[in-house]
């Protein structure tokens, strides 16, 4: 006889300790664990964070971290998520009304949409929209370790709607500007491209969604490993798109990030 019995899940406070605006309607939040615990994540997992509706009911919520990290989290460390405000919603209030100081109750880290050390591709193709770029993010110091180890070389294909909507694209062009030969950075832009001579205007920049881009830059089953994250559509769009240039399954990990209130 099989008995099944639930796994505990281990809760732990955060304290926030600063937000900013990264977009009208995304925030960046820096949180620190206070529980005088370390917080041992890999760049591209998520924690949840626990909380109540106004009904008392349950539940919770997922955000990749977006912490640049190249260790264990000491105590004291920030713990950083980007949050999307939706009209409405229950975690939007949570956030909204955080005041810093102030805690909220989380578990994890959790998922393995996360470099692998096994890899020995020649090439990541990175494909985000919106706080789909997050874990992206949180991956840049891995990403720099692995240019000067492997000289591998990485396309950011990044989706937002206007420029005021582009997360991080700052730290990515900066980061691609340290690493013109390995690391090329392209955002795409569904509704309004950047004004001449702004800061998010070069040659890179695409006017439209990322699906419709992937091809240019060949994808190649012999050399590349590919991560998607974000819309859904997208994510499927590009899943078969990947598939028919020849890569196999085990090339493509995956995340969807589905809005909930």
């Amino acid at each position: 006889m099989f008995r099944c019995e639930s796994v505990a899940i281990i809760q732990f406070p955060l304290k926030l300790v600063s937000r900013r605006m990264l977009a009208p309607s995304v925030a960046h939040l820096a949180f620190v664990r206070d529980d005088g615990q370390p917080l041992d994540f890999i760049p591209g997992q998520f924690v949840q964070v626990h909380f109540h509706y106004a009904d008392g009911a349950a539940t919770k919520r997922s955000y990749s971290l977006a912490t640049l990290h190249e260790h264990a989290l000491a105590p004291g460390e920030n713990v950083e998520i980007a949050v999307s405000y939706v009209d409405g919603g229950a975690a939007t209030a949570l956030f909204e009304g955080l005041a810093e100081g102030e805690h909220v109750q989380a578990s994890g880290p959790y998922g393995r949409f996360c470099l692998m050390p096994g890899d020995s591709n020649r090439r990541y193709l990175l494909i985000g929209t919106g706080t789909g770029v997050t874990p992206y993010r949180a991956m840049l110091p891995q990403l720099e370790a692995l240019i000067a180890q492997r000289d591998i070389e990485v396309v950011l294909l990044f989706g937002a709607r206007t420029p005021a909507e582009l997360l991080y694209g700052d730290e990515f062009r900066a980061f691609a500007e340290r690493h013109p030969r390995n690391f090329r950075f392209v955002p795409c832009f569904s509704r309004e491209l950047p004004a001449p001579g702004s800061a998010h205007a070069h040659a890179d920049v695409r006017h439209g969604y990322v699906q419709q881009f992937l091809s240019e830059f060949a994808p190649d089953a012999a050399a590349d490993t590919a991560y998607l994250c974000g819309n859904p559509n997208m994510v499927d769009a590009c899943f078969e798109a990947l598939k028919d240039a020849g890569l196999d399954v085990k090339q493509i990990r995956r995340e969807k990030y589905v809005s909930s209130k």
